[in-house]
């Protein structure tokens, strides 16, 4: 009887050894946990006293699951965006005192305008190692795991994945708020309501329905310039997509359902960018949705694809964060410590290679592949710079592209526009100034934002509205302008086989960019 003991005692502790390893923190002797414990501070002891809680109670899988936490803390923190005049006085400025988003963006534009400045600017940043308290992780340590070992769907859920999808305190940069209990017993007993209790995604839609009824997209908090907090949101009932994932990480984490945010910087074939969420099961199926819209299995994105990100709670070495480079300033989104690339989730994809026509080795040791949005070319991928060029991994097809730099924070193109075609071929897009079409042109886009999360609606050219016709060539460049008529726009002397882009006078600069096919346009 002893021996058989012992053996099954060597057999518990290889089982459990990669349980409590697989977070990624073998503890409080690991260069990332003493790293956040002397960043920490004065809130040291806050940090040590949760420790030796865990310590003191014996569930040594609680305790590996608080230095997983602090173990990824250094770069989590609450931020404060405002509006302030050249002086540095901040400048109020609400959303919700405007009717609607017209209006409010209008305002914005004379506040703006008024005062000289450029945009919101990050005036605080509070880091979670300067803030946390010991009551606060010891709260939402113990809610997640009593979520996790109590409700069935979440039984065979690996620890690895609890670690990344239920026990993280916050979806982005929100206040640190105590959310758990509050969703823990909002959503107690749903079981009884359930066909399959084992189904997480039941579960999911049951909390997701529910959310629905009093909480709802806004375009206005698209100006909202700090993350919302539990409080407001749950106050409010109204916030854009990334506090939809937000609020919907909260019920459902709090309930152990292992939920996370999935993201596009930017849409490939119109303006914004959209975020969501997504379910992963114990089985490992990743199912996306949107909290307080589409339930899971029930969601389709509007909108092509070049480029998904992953927010995760651990932080990425892969990510360009951590990247070696000569140009430290990164494009916007795609900079996180967090990040994981998912495309291949979404849609078919392919690699590709650019070559570089010229030594960059002195200024830039990574290119960037761009995306066309709102009037701009937007990063939405990097690849080193390697042997003369550059390879972009996993991108969606049947989208437009450019190769850039990214040099003091502006894009340089260093290549040709071009579509990469669904067969994973290249069709350069370079302008023939010496071999010129004459186009006729009837709309600006056949895509327009309206107020919904990713929702689309047709346009057309407006009789009497002056419009201009661009191609590019290194850069953007005007083939003049014209008043339109009944029928469609016509412009002569067009180099033949370029990128084009039609501007309504005095736009927002949410036209698309098209080529010439046949003699028709063709959106990208």
């Amino acid at each position: 009887m002893i021996k058989m003991n012992a053996f099954v005692m060597i057999l518990l502790v290889a089982f459990m050894l990669p349980l409590f390893c697989s977070c990624g923190n073998p503890g409080k002797t690991s260069p990332e946990v003493k790293e956040v414990l002397e960043l920490a501070g004065k809130n040291a002891p806050e940090l040590e006293k949760a420790i030796q809680h865990y310590e003191q109670t014996g569930d040594s899988l609680k305790l590996q699951a608080l230095y997983y936490l602090i173990g990824n803390m250094k770069h989590r923190s609450y931020r404060v965006y405002d509006l302030r005049d050249k002086d540095g006085n901040v400048i109020d400025f609400n959303v919700l005192d405007y009717p609607d988003l017209y209006t409010m963006s209008a305002a914005l534009d004379s506040i703006v305008q008024e005062h000289g400045i450029d945009d919101f600017t990050n005036s605080q940043e509070v880091f979670d190692y300067q803030s946390i308290s010991s009551e606060f992780l010891i709260n939402q340590i113990d809610y997640a795991f009593r979520a996790w070992r109590e409700k069935p769907w979440a039984e065979g859920l690996p620890f690895e994945d609890f670690c990344e999808y239920i026990l993280p305190y916050r979806g982005s940069n929100e206040p640190l708020e105590p959310w758990r209990e509050y969703f823990w017993n909002k959503y107690a007993g749903i079981e009884s309501q359930m066909t399959n209790p084992t189904d997480p995604l039941e579960a999911a839609s049951l909390i997701n329905d529910d959310i629905k009824t009093w909480f709802h997209f806004d375009p206005r908090y698209y100006e909202h310039p700090t993350d919302q907090g539990f409080t407001e949101m749950v106050d409010g009932g109204l916030g854009r997509c990334e506090d939809m994932t937000n609020l919907t990480i909260f019920a459902m984490r709090a309930n152990g359902l292992a939920v996370t945010a999935d993201f596009t910087p930017w849409w490939a074939n119109t303006g914004n960018n959209h975020a969501w969420n997504a379910i992963v099961t114990p089985d490992g199926r990743v199912v996306p949705f949107m909290g307080a819209e589409a339930n899971p299995g029930k969601y389709r994105l509007a909108n092509k694809l070049a480029k998904v990100y992953r927010k995760m709670f651990s932080k990425q070495e892969n990510s360009l964060a951590f990247q070696d480079r000569k140009q430290q300033e990164m494009p916007k989104y795609i900079s996180s410590t967090n990040l994981i690339d998912v495309t291949a989730d979404y849609v078919e994809v392919c690699d590709v290679t650019i070559p570089l026509p010229y030594d960059v080795s002195d200024s830039a040791s990574i290119g960037y592949l761009c995306v066309f949005n709102s009037g701009e070319w937007r990063p939405i991928h990097w690849g080193f710079i390697e042997s003369g060029q550059v390879t972009f991994t996993d991108m969606g097809m049947d989208i437009a592209y450019l190769p850039a730099l990214y040099i003091d924070g502006e894009v340089v193109p260093f290549s040709s526009p071009f579509i990469l075609r669904t067969d994973s071929s290249m069709e350069p897009l370079e302008a023939e100034d010496d071999q010129t079409i004459t186009v006729k042109l009837t709309s600006t886009t056949h895509r327009k934002l309206v107020v919904s999360t990713d929702g689309i609606d047709h346009s057309a050219i407006r009789p009497g509205t002056d419009y201009k016709l661009f191609y590019w060539k290194d850069g953007w460049i005007s083939l003049g302008s014209a008043v339109a008529g009944e029928g469609p726009l016509q412009f002569d002397n067009v180099p033949a086989g370029g990128l084009y882009w039609l501007l309504e006078k005095d736009s927002s600069k949410e036209e698309r960019i098209f080529t010439i096919q046949e003699g028709k346009q063709v959106w990208w």
